[in-house]
């Protein structure tokens, strides 16, 4: 049998990462230099998605990223130059210093991100205290935390349920950060069960639908292969994850790994490997996938099998800024 490529779909682009970034693009598009010939197109909180080449293109476009609002100039916000938020949200003092100093905002976070946003609030003021699964310094965490702080206790691991300490008179509920699995988040709700026998579940799942989607295409094509590639950023928590899910599906017939692109690939890990199996994650352009796939063509792997366990039909629309905004 030649030696094959099992390639998961679905894979790559999410509906809130394609729409940050068609964000950004239809701002830079519609922009015709700024007003005074000297200040860029748009400035971007963060990155706008978690991919170093997804920033480093738009970069290259005139957009200018910054980690936070201060290092923007007053001149810009007088000048009216758009500030994106990214995908992963921000919280409510990043808003409130945005309308103080008057800056033209776009807020291109995932709308199943600012649902998360939106349940804090509702439960913050029914009273609950919130226990929220996520990963500490995250963005998307920083932000749905940021929303009621004194109410929302933030755990990464099981072994954190400990550290906990709730009555049973106090009303309690359970969110996560969008991009974990239910496989990763299972052990610390069992444990939270346990403790906290009362602790309500969220009204419906807050895993995001691309995470669930990406995850599951991944254990298949890892059951296919002897080695797993997975694209995708250091940064990026649905691609670090991908990584573990294939490993734990390759279980000790091979290894799984993460390369931002081909150039990242190691001929050493191909040694005795008939099938090797390739995704990405959220936030990776195809082109990217392209590569590592014409890379291990190069290597003798000529085949091409793709597994497909779901179609993906989600679409966001842009902001509200720029659908009731003219371009500058």
């Amino acid at each position: 049998m030649a030696k094959r490529i099992v390639l998961a779909d679905p894979r790559g682009f999410c509906a809130g990462v394609d729409r940050a970034i068609l964000t950004v693009r239809t701002i830079l598009k519609g922009s015709h230099g700024a007003p005074d010939g000297d200040l860029p197109p748009v400035y971007v909180r963060r990155q706008i998605v978690h991919n170093k080449h997804v920033v480093e293109d738009l970069a290259s476009q005139g957009a200018v990223f910054v980690e936070e609002l201060d290092e923007i100039p007053d001149e810009a916000a007088a000048a009216g130059v758009p500030v994106v938020f990214s995908a992963h949200g921000v919280s409510p003092a990043v808003k409130a210093e945005a309308k103080a100093r008057g800056l033209n905002v776009v807020d291109a976070t995932c709308p199943l991100v600012a649902k998360v946003h939106r349940e804090v609030l509702r439960f913050a003021r029914s009273g609950y205290e919130i226990v929220y699964i996520g990963h500490k310094g995250h963005d998307e965490a920083v932000g749905v935390v940021g929303e009621a702080p004194e109410h929302v206790h933030l755990i990464e691991h099981e072994r954190d349920v400990e550290g906990l300490d709730f009555t049973p008179d106090t009303k309690l509920v359970l969110l996560s950060q969008t991009t974990l699995s239910v496989d990763e988040t299972a052990g610390t709700i069992a444990a939270l069960k346990a403790r906290f026998p009362w602790i309500e579940m969220p009204p419906s799942s807050d895993i995001c639908y691309a995470t669930s989607n990406r995850q599951a295409a991944v254990k298949l094509v890892a059951e296919r292969s002897g080695c797993v590639v997975i694209v995708g950023s250091a940064n990026s928590s649905n691609s670090v994850r991908l990584v573990e899910v294939a490993q734990e599906g390759l279980g000790e017939r091979g290894r799984a790994h993460r390369v931002d692109d081909a150039g990242d690939l190691d001929p050493a890990w191909f040694e005795g490997v008939e099938a090797v199996g390739v995704s990405s994650g959220a936030s990776v352009p195809e082109e990217y996938v392209d590569g590592v796939i014409a890379a291990l063509r190069e290597l003798g792997y000529t085949d091409v099998e793709s597994v497909e366990t779901t179609k993906e039909t989600m679409h966001f629309v842009l902001p509200a800024e720029l659908r009731r905004q003219p371009s500058r």
